[in-house]
């Protein structure tokens, strides 16, 4: 149900706040005072269309934000889950949406934007508004079906059907790919047979085009090395580095031994033994180098057959693979998949057999599932009818019979709701012959059908808000009186709002709030608030009296409330 509604800057509303409570609440209030703004507001909030002219006057936009409590197994929660919306059932849903003058119109659950689509497709799931011209839930032949199903408790039938349809449609498929792959098999049996026959001599194996690919590389990088080394090793061997260290080695030695030197701390002596160790170490690490350079070249793996042979075996592999249109390291599931292929042609036909038969026993079982479901419906459409029929007679549309119509789909047309058209039929006049409920009479007779549809239906729809435009239009007296009980009923298991010009239905409201005309600011608005016994008489005596309230009228008003 609603907990909150907040409207921002909307048409003549600047500011309101309203926390409505369970039950019947009716909303009344003299011609023009703003009660159709709210449920324009509200309808703003649930996804419909926006249009820049609901801003206030003077202001840069106009928002609107309703806050739900759905209870945990409320269908809204899934279908916020399969949308990617962050919700939880612990906690209440918040639907907003925000119009500007300069820029499109912005939608929000729980402050992450969504598409106005989405915020209706969830809206609808919470909130059904009844409007006088506005096409409801009801009246949506598409929604037909789902309300029968929903009054006959066809769950399980309906989980069924779809399941069966879902892995006929799966054998379907499979059939129809066996098909086209046998088909084009045998068109092609000749091209297969060579192909896999060469692929087969080829004999690829997974990852082998890579190694191969690393390994070529690095046999063609030996003979570079090769000759690195070579000319590292001539070149250490001209420059004759090792024997020029040699001689300064022993040169410097001969210093170090000279009388004195030996211990002397003195610089020249230092000197020498310092650069003696230099040359020392240079020729170690001469030695060092040449023996490294000799090392490389014993570890140079350079076999020129063995390139060659890799080589030969790439290339084999990639032009197998521009072949075949495919990587190289492919080429294995290649012969695979054209192996199956030429596989099929033998012994395709038992796959075929096979295939059909699987999908015949699916789609045997999805009939059944469906012709059970359809079963289900026909019995259930005739207590529907019934619960209707009771609920039109005190309404005064006891010559008004509703009927569920349902009609065979075509061949083909089934799907995984069965294989039925439901739609509800009318007949305002005895003889006149049943049409579409979506063409029958405007006004209030169309009200009063809607209503009886709603009450009889009050168990089966999701939405637990219902929201009547002046259901009461063009009736008064005992009529009205019978629609106030009607939504009385309704709001025994459903939070109920009445937009209403009857003391009749306001009086049968627990709860009557009052929308009127102020002036704020020099500007005009509206603004609305709930009533306490005392000022709800007034109002209901002012519903019967007119712009002067009479005593008669406080006295009849107050007959009302005694009697609701």
């Amino acid at each position: 149900m609603i907990l909150s509604l907040s409207i921002r800057d909307f048409v003549l509303i600047d500011r309101l706040d309203i926390e409505p409570g369970a039950g019947f609440t009716a909303l009344t209030g003299e011609t023009g005072a703003g009660k159709s703004i709210i449920l324009d507001a509200l309808s703003l909030a649930m996804g419909h269309g926006s249009d820049r002219g609901m801003i206030r006057a003077g202001q840069d936009q106009s928002s609107v934000a309703v806050e739900f409590s759905p209870p945990v197994s409320h269908p809204v929660w899934s279908a916020l889950a399969e949308a990617g919306i962050d919700a939880s059932p612990d906690e209440t849903l918040t639907m907003k949406r925000v119009i500007r003058r300069n820029g499109p119109a912005r939608a929000f659950l729980n402050d992450q934007p969504v598409s106005a689509a989405l915020l209706s497709e969830i809206g609808d799931l919470l909130v059904e508004i009844h409007g006088q011209h506005a096409a409801s839930t009801l009246l949506k032949p598409s929604s037909h079906r789902r309300l029968l199903d929903q009054f006959a408790g066809n769950e399980k039938l309906l989980d069924m059907c779809a399941a069966t349809h879902a892995a006929m449609a799966e054998a379907s498929a499979r059939r129809q790919e066996l098909e086209d792959a046998h088909a084009e098999a045998i068109e092609h049996r000749e091209w297969l047979a060579e192909a896999v026959a060469e692929l087969s001599s080829l004999n690829p194996q997974e990852g082998e085009a890579a190694i191969l690919t690393e390994r070529r590389t690095l046999l063609m990088q030996s003979e570079r090395v090769t000759e690195a080394v070579r000319e590292a090793e001539n070149v250490l061997e001209k420059s004759g580095v090792e024997d020029a260290l040699s001689k300064a080695a022993r040169a410097t030695e001969r210093i170090c031994r000279l009388p004195g030197f030996e211990s002397s701390q003195d610089t020249l002596p230092v000197a020498a033994r310092a650069a003696a160790e230099a040359v020392e170490r240079a020729l170690i690490e001469a030695r060092e180098a040449a023996g490294a350079i000799s090392q490389l070249e014993r570890l140079v793996d350079h076999d020129s057959a063995e390139l060659d042979g890799a080589e030969a075996r790439l290339f084999a592999l990639r032009a197998a693979g521009r072949k075949h249109g495919c990587d190289p390291d492919l080429l294995p599931d290649m012969l695979t998949s054209l192996s199956d292929r030429l596989d099929l042609v033998e012994a395709g036909e038992d796959a075929l057999i096979a295939a059909r038969k699987a999908e015949a026993s699916a789609r045997a079982d999805w009939h059944q599932a469906a012709g059970k479901l359809s079963d289900a419906r026909q019995a259930a459409a005739s207590q529907l009818e019934k619960a209707i029929a009771r609920e039109l007679k005190p309404l005064k549309l006891s010559r008004s019979v509703i009927r569920v119509a349902i009609t065979p789909l075509a061949e083909g047309e089934g799907g995984p709701n069965g294989i039925d058209w439901v739609e509800f039929d009318a007949e305002t006049n005895p003889g006149a012959g049943f049409g579409p409920l979506r063409k029958i009479a405007s006004g209030g007779e169309l009200a009063r059908v809607s209503l009886a549809l709603k009450c009889a239906l009050a168990e089966a729809g999701s939405a637990l808000t219902l929201i009547f435009d002046e259901a009461d239009q063009g009736v008064g007296g005992a009529v009205a009186a019978a629609i106030g009980e009607r939504l009385i009923s309704l709001g025994q298991a459903r939070q109920v709002f009445a937009i209403t010009h009857s003391p009749q239905v306001a009086a049968s409201a627990s709860a009557q709030w009052l929308v009127e005309k102020e002036q704020q600011d020099g500007a005009g608005g509206s603004r609305i608030r709930g009533l306490d016994d005392s000022s709800r008489q007034e109002e209901i005596a002012r519903m019967l009296s007119g712009a002067e309230v009479t005593a008669e009228a406080r006295a009849a008003a107050g007959r009302l409330l005694e009697g609701a």
